[in-house]
C-alpha cells in the first residue's frame, strides 16, 4: 500500500512527506538583442554580428551571435579588442526599446500558460513556475515545446528551455544547450546533474570565488559538494551556506511573478529623426507627461518619482530620476520635476534617438488644504485647468488641446 501511495503522489507532483515537488521552466533565447536585429535585416544571420556603441568612448560589448562568441568576443570585452578577434563582425548600435518591445510580445505569448512568471532580464530570459498546471496544458516539457513553437511561429525566435525543480538548476541546463536545444532535470536529480559540471556554469559564483577555489585547485561543482559548510566557511565566511547549496542544485527561491513588482506608469517617444534641439526634446517630455497626468488622474493618484531614459543615437543609454514634494498628479508639476530629470540625463551633446518617462511611488492625493489663502487659489485654479482639459480630451480627442511647448519651432 505504501508503495502505491507513493507512486500516485508522485504522479501528481507531490514528493517524500507530501511536499510539493515544483517545475520550473527556464526560456533562454540565446543572443537576444543579435536575434532581434536579424528579424528585422535578414543580411545579418549567418555573419557575425556584434552589439556595442561604436562611436561611444571605451565602448564595450553589449550582445554577440554565435559566430562571434565562436572567435572569442564575449560580453563586456572592449570593442577594440573584440574586433582584433572577429574584425569581420558587423557592428551595429545597441537600442534598447527595441529589444523591451520584443520582451514585451515574448512575454505576452508566454502568460497564457501560467501566472507566475518572472523576467530575468530584457535580454530574451524568463522563469516559469508550473507547478500544478498538468491538467490544463500537460506535463512541463510538453508546456515548453508549445511555448517554442508559439514564439519560433509569431515572432521568428528560438528559445531555449529546460525543466527542472528550481531556478539554479533550471538555469545551468540552458547553459549547457546554449546556443539551441532543451533539457530536462528530474526531481532528485539535482546534484548528480550538477556534479560533473565546471563551477564557471554556476548562477552566482563570481569569478573571485573562481580565482579563490582555483587555488585549492577546485573547478568541478562535485567538487566542492564533498566540501562540509565549516570547510567552506574558512574561506568564504557568510556565503559559504550559499555556495554549499549551489552546488548541491538547492534553491528555495520563488518564482518572483510580475504582478509583485511595484506599479509604474511607463510613457515612450521615438524621434523621426535624431535631435539634440531642446525644444524637441522637453516638447516630447511634455507630451509623456500629458500622458502620465491623465492616467493618474483617472486612477487618483498622485507620483512621487520621475525617471527619464534617454537613447542616444550611438547606442549609449543613460536613466536620472527626480523627486516631486508633494507628490503631483498636474500636468505643471509633473513636467517640473520630470524636466528635473531631464537635465541631470541629458550630459552628452550626441543625439537623441529615444525618450521615456517612468512614473513611480504613487500615492492618494492629498487632502489637507493649502494654509496660505493664496497658495490655495493658485493649486484650486490648476485643479479646475486640469479637469476643464481632461474633459475635452476626453470628448474631443488628446490632440484637441496642445501645449505651445509641443509645436515644433519649426513647423511654426
Amino acid at each position: 500500500m505504501h508503495s502505491r501511495w507513493s507512486g500516485f503522489l508522485q504522479k501528481k507532483g507531490w514528493g517524500p512527506g507530501k511536499v510539493r515537488v515544483r517545475s520550473v521552466i527556464h526560456l533562454n533565447v540565446a543572443d537576444f538583442a543579435v536575434e532581434v536585429e536579424r528579424q528585422l535585416d535578414c543580411r545579418l544571420r549567418r555573419r557575425p554580428v556584434i552589439i556595442a556603441p561604436e562611436a561611444a568612448v571605451r565602448a564595450s560589448v553589449y550582445d554577440m551571435s554565435e559566430e562571434a562568441y565562436q572567435e572569442g568576443v564575449r560580453k563586456g570585452m572592449p570593442l577594440r579588442q573584440a574586433l582584433r578577434f572577429c574584425s569581420g563582425a558587423r557592428v551595429l548600435p545597441p537600442h534598447f526599446d527595441r529589444y523591451e518591445r520584443a520582451m514585451a510580445v515574448f512575454l505576452k505569448r508566454v502568460l497564457p500558460f501560467s501566472p507566475v512568471i518572472e523576467v530575468a532580464d530584457q535580454k530574451g530570459h524568463l522563469f516559469m513556475d508550473v507547478t500544478g498546471t498538468g491538467r490544463l496544458f500537460g506535463p512541463p516539457p510538453d508546456i515548453a515545446w508549445r511555448i517554442r513553437k508559439i514564439i519560433r511561429s509569431d515572432m521568428g525566435l528560438d528559445p531555449i528551455w529546460s525543466v527542472a525543480g528550481n531556478k539554479l538548476v533550471a538555469k545551468v541546463a540552458t547553459r549547457l544547450v546554449k546556443p539551441s536545444g532543451e533539457y530536462i532535470v528530474r526531481a532528485g536529480d539535482e546534484e548528480t546533474f550538477l556534479k560533473p559540471l565546471p563551477l564557471y556554469l554556476m548562477p552566482g559564483i563570481s569569478a573571485d570565488d573562481l580565482k579563490q577555489l582555483g587555488e585549492f585547485n577546485l573547478s568541478l561543482a562535485g567538487q566542492v559538494a564533498e566540501l562540509s559548510v565549516e570547510q567552506l566557511d574558512l574561506i568564504f565566511g557568510r556565503r559559504s551556506l550559499i555556495l554549499h547549496n549551489a552546488v548541491r542544485g538547492i534553491d528555495p527561491s520563488p518564482v518572483e511573478p510580475m504582478w509583485r513588482k511595484k506599479p509604474v506608469i511607463r510613457f515612450d517617444h521615438e524621434f523621426g529623426n535624431d535631435t539634440n534641439k531642446e525644444g524637441d526634446v522637453e516638447g516630447a517630455l511634455y507630451g509623456l507627461v500629458e500622458k502620465a497626468g491623465a492616467k493618474l488622474r483617472r486612477q487618483r493618484l498622485a507620483a512621487g518619482r520621475f525617471r527619464v531614459v534617454l537613447d542616444y543615437s550611438d547606442g549609449k543609454r543613460t536613466i536620472r530620476h527626480a523627486s516631486a514634494k508633494p507628490p503631483a498628479a498636474d500636468d505643471f508639476s509633473l513636467f517640473a520635476a520630470s524636466r528635473l530629470a531631464l537635465k541631470r540625463a541629458w550630459t552628452r551633446r550626441v543625439r537623441i534617438r529615444h525618450i521615456r518617462l517612468i512614473c513611480d511611488r504613487f500615492v492618494l492625493p492629498s487632502a489637507q488644504l493649502e494654509l496660505f489663502a493664496v497658495s490655495r487659489s493658485q493649486q484650486e485654479k490648476k485643479e479646475r485647468l486640469m479637469a476643464a482639459l481632461d474633459t475635452i480630451r476626453n470628448r474631443f480627442g488628446s490632440d484637441a488641446v496642445q501645449m505651445g511647448r509641443m509645436v515644433s519651432k519649426d513647423a511654426a
